[in-house]
């Protein structure tokens, strides 16, 4: 029982997001290619630099915290309220009355899913957000193909993958308990409901870039 709810919530979270995170993070990589390549324009810095930045800029902040704040509008939201209707119809009170340990069954598999789907999928995001500037830069003749595939490859770093995939855990572990908390203990009508859905999404988003803030300060020191 729980390994299909937990299966169906890494399917919920990580193929369900798929879309909107590649969307996402090509344009991420897009604009901050294109946006280098117009600061180093005119300087000494070669040109190939522009891979170089926009690789660890995407590993290191964008494809973690951009991510993770993109799905807590919409994972957050979705669990919050659907772990809240489960509330209000009284389903949860009718699970306890069975004996079930709701708190196990309802949150636990979407903690578990979001913090094997999360990462994944900031992982994708990176990727993803690398190719956004190879497709702005390179066909539109700023860089040439060779320029922006060495600098994808020039100082890299394994910490830096480290720190993107501590970061991923951190921020879904924060994503998911935030909001299962805020639906798991709505009370009231559907007003009360969207608040909570709200509330989830406002409180997980400070909270990810309060972790942001910490991490970077302990890894980076």
């Amino acid at each position: 029982m729980y390994w299909k709810e937990t299966v169906r919530q890494m399917d919920d979270i990580g193929i369900g997001s798929l879309v909107i995170v590649c969307l996402i993070s090509i344009f991420m990589g897009a604009v901050s290619a294109i946006q280098f390549a117009y600061q180093l324009s005119g300087q000494l810095v070669p040109k190939y630099y522009i891979g170089y930045i926009v690789r660890d800029l995407t590993i290191i902040e964008l494809a973690p915290t951009i991510t993770c704040l993109v799905l807590a509008g919409k994972v957050g939201s979705n669990m919050a309220a659907e772990i809240g209707g489960m509330r209000q119809k009284e389903h949860i009170d009718a699970m306890e009355i069975m004996g079930v340990n709701t708190s196990a069954y309802v949150i636990l598999p979407k903690i578990i899913g979001g913090l094997f789907a999360i990462p994944l999928l900031v992982c994708i995001s990176a990727l993803v957000g690398i190719l956004g500037g190879y497709i702005a830069t390179v066909p539109t003749e700023i860089i040439s193909d060779i320029e922006y595939v060495r600098g994808a490859r020039s100082f890299f770093h394994p910490y830096n993958v480290f720190m993107m995939f501590v970061k991923s855990v951190v921020f879904a572990f924060i994503l998911v308990s935030v909001s299962c908390y805020q639906g798991y203990y709505v009370k009231g009508g559907s007003i009360e409901l969207g608040k909570a859905s709200t509330a989830a999404v406002v409180y997980s988003d400070i909270l990810i870039l309060l972790a942001d803030y910490v991490i970077a300060l302990l890894l980076m020191a």
